[in-house]
């Protein structure tokens, strides 16, 4: 979790050396291990350190090459023993030629003691910009090239780290926090309505960010910076992606049993590499679970670099329906070592007492880049505490592993539109009948589902997690951003890939918009890895039949059959997890007082919301009447926040507002005190 920032004066000049140490303070709560700067003709770079690994605390970064070139490079390098075998002795000349190590470097150093950034440069000399396809990892990394004036920005497959970029007139500056490049631009921004529109549909996409002029390096690609005779030229360009067309057969199911197994083990052991002891998240469910099941055998064998595995849960003692203390307790049993536990129900309660009232979600001194309040929810101020106690900084997370094991709902529609692409319809035939068996229905409806994919978004409506387009929307911002609204879906394609592939990509890009969504925290300082993203383990999902991974009415068939020895059999045959809301409340007294604040919002003067009607929205749920509640949230939490913005001077084409604190919002039988904010 280490961060990054540069910025290049394309005339040359040196940037002011109060602007650099507000940038360095900025950046200094999210990495506070150390500190170092490259400057030199118009180009600085910045890099503070968060050292995670044994090889981390002796690199020195900003790392200069041999050639000359300069890298950021913040990171876990996965393949590091086979980029070593083949770059050992570049690797050893160019620590020798920037006079980093003693004079007998070569003979006292072993494989792991080369640290990521020496391994990356020496693939930088040797192969330029197509090293990016041989850098397997999570990683984020710049690269100033001197000799050829240009900068390379890019980021891992599935974009598990944060890059921001922007470019002027007189120069180009890029982060790893959002933060810098806007508090600190010196010029006010326009709101990106792409942004604004996939985030109140599902997520905003990996290249966007709220700010029109700040773009984000999208996963999987390289920008690249070049000084030539009329300007910077600014080109993005795809390094790698997964491979649709190909295919693993094997005669057997254990034969795929078993590199599910090898790809599984090798994607935990890679982020189990950590010089200190490792945090594993365990629900209980079956991702997390596999996760730690297998990370015990890893370090049983001798296999792992760190110290030891802990575990954290989550549990709700109010909640009798909330069965995972069941499950994550087999777990624990089994690995004979009780984790730490979180009771939601203590930490609900609390959240609830300190619930903000409109307008204060952002009222602190804390600069919020995006929509996203930036008080920690109590239950991850008790997961910061008990971190920090044992001396963690690395957790693992189940995250992303349904789609890469076949976790969702059983259904057949992938495997029958594969049938029906590749024309087998005998094979369609039988396997239509065998699932409307299974799933006792008529097996029109299911081939009708399987058919309908290939039909166009207007004929068939949109993904269920797509969130509806709110009605007090003005029609123009609607129309122009109908893509993100969308949640960039498409309809499935008859040629080309798969059409399951296809489904695995696409659900690929959902995931990548996750993370980029996700907002590194400086109050609970972690690295969070996620062992489902590894590149190896989606390939080979990817490239295997579809019906290894969910057969007839059975999700999960190969990593059911695959862990059967590792993973205790409770957990494998629990069935998918479920969850049960709160019942709904009713605040008629604050929603009176939101309505009240509704009767002047920015988002109607940045043509994004109709006042009138977002107004009677608002008086429906004074009144208990049927209302998209979420998105009518969302709105209010948008304005809370554009009003933030407005205060702090960084939105273009707005009013003024100027912060007050008034105690008047009453909600139920108590008084808060709300935040109101005074147009000026």
């Amino acid at each position: 979790m280490s961060v990054q920032f540069g910025r290049w004066n394309f005339e040359g000049q040196a940037p002011a050396p109060e602007y650099i140490e507000k940038v360095n303070t900025a950046l200094a709560p999210y990495a506070p291990d150390s500190s170092d700067i490259y400057a030199n003709n118009g180009m600085t770079m910045l890099y503070r350190a968060f050292h995670t690994t044994k090889e981390s605390h002796r690199e020195a970064q900003p790392h200069v090459s041999a050639s000359g070139a300069v890298i950021t490079w913040d990171g876990r390098l996965d393949n590091r023993a086979e980029l070593i075998g083949e770059l050992r002795d570049l690797i050893t000349a160019n620590a020798a030629t920037a006079q980093l190590l003693a004079a007998n470097y070569a003979r006292m150093r072993s494989v792991r003691e080369f640290t990521d950034v020496e391994i990356v440069a020496a693939a930088y000399e040797k192969w330029g910009a197509e090293c990016l396809r041989q850098l397997i990892g999570d990683w984020a990394l710049a690269i100033w090239n001197p000799c050829e004036r240009s900068v390379l920005l890019a980021k891992d497959p599935i974009g598990t780290k944060h890059l921001y970029y922007s470019i002027e007139k007189d120069h180009a500056a890029w982060s790893t926090i959002l933060d810098p490049l806007v508090r600190f631009a010196g010029r006010t921004f326009a709101i990106c309505e792409e942004y604004i529109a996939g985030w109140f549909s599902h997520l905003p996409a990996t290249h966007v960010t709220p700010y029109v002029g700040i773009h984000a390096v999208s996963p999987s690609s390289s920008v690249l910076l070049r000084s030539g005779r009329h300007g910077v030229r600014h080109i993005v360009s795809k390094y790698w992606d997964f491979d649709s067309g190909k295919r693993i057969r094997y005669r057997t199911d254990a034969e795929y049993e078993e590199h599910f197994r090898t790809v599984f083990a090798q994607a935990v052991q890679r982020r189990l590499r950590s010089d200190r002891p490792v945090l594993a998240e365990l629900s209980g469910g079956m991702d997390s679970s596999s996760i730690v099941c297998m990370a015990d055998v890893i370090i049983a064998r001798g296999e792992a670099e760190c110290p030891r595995l802990d575990t954290i849960s989550w549990f709700d003692s109010s909640n009798p329906h909330w069965d995972d203390p069941v499950y994550f307790a087999i777990v624990e049993t089994k690995r004979g070592c009780i984790g730490h536990h979180i009771d939601l129900c203590s930490s609900f309660r609390t959240d609830a007492d300190s619930q903000p009232s409109f307008g204060s979600e952002f009222y602190n001194d804390r600069f919020a880049a995006t929509a996203v309040p930036r008080e920690l929810p109590e239950q991850f101020k008790q997961y910061a505490a008990y971190m920090m106690s044992q001396g963690h900084r690395v957790t693992l997370s189940g995250i992303g592993g349904e789609q890469p094991t076949g976790g969702c709902t059983p259904t057949p529609t992938p495997e029958l539109q594969d049938l029906l692409a590749r024309a087998q319809f005998f094979t369609l035939a039988r396997q239509l009948k065998t699932w409307a068996t299974k799933m006792r229905k008529s097996r029109l409806p299911l081939l009708g589902r399987a058919l309908q994919g290939f039909l166009p978004l207007a004929l068939t409506g949109l993904p269920e997690y797509v969130r509806p387009v709110a009605p007090w929307f003005h029609p123009g911002f609607i129309r122009r951003n109908r893509t993100a609204f969308r949640a960039y879906s498409s309809k499935v394609k008859l040629f080309g890939p798969l059409p399951s592939v296809q489904e695995h990509l696409g659900m690929l890009e959902c995931e990548r918009r996750v993370m980029a969504y996700f907002l590194l925290q400086p109050e609970i300082l972690r690295e969070i890895r996620y062992p489902y993203h590894d590149r190896d383990l989606r390939q080979f999902a990817y490239a295997i039949p579809r019906e290894q991974l969910v057969r007839v009415g059975k999700r999960r068939s190969l990593m059911l059959r695959a862990l059967a020895a590792i993973v205790p059999n409770e957990l494998l045959n629990r069935k998918p997890k479920s969850f049960f809301p709160e019942p709904r409340k009713k605040r008629s007294a604050e929603w009176l007082s939101l309505a009240d604040a509704g009767r002047r919002i920015i988002g109607s003067s940045l043509g994004i919301v109709d006042p009138d009607r977002f107004l009677e929205a608002l008086q429906k749920a004074q009144r208990n009447e049927d209302v998209y509640l979420e998105n009518l949230k969302r709105t209010l939490l948008l304005e809370s926040w554009l009003r933030h913005l407005a205060s702090r001077g960084v939105l273009k084409n707005s009013p003024g507002y100027e912060r007050t604190r008034t105690s008047l919002v009453a909600c139920g039988s108590r008084t808060r005190t709300a935040e109101l904010d005074t147009k000026v």
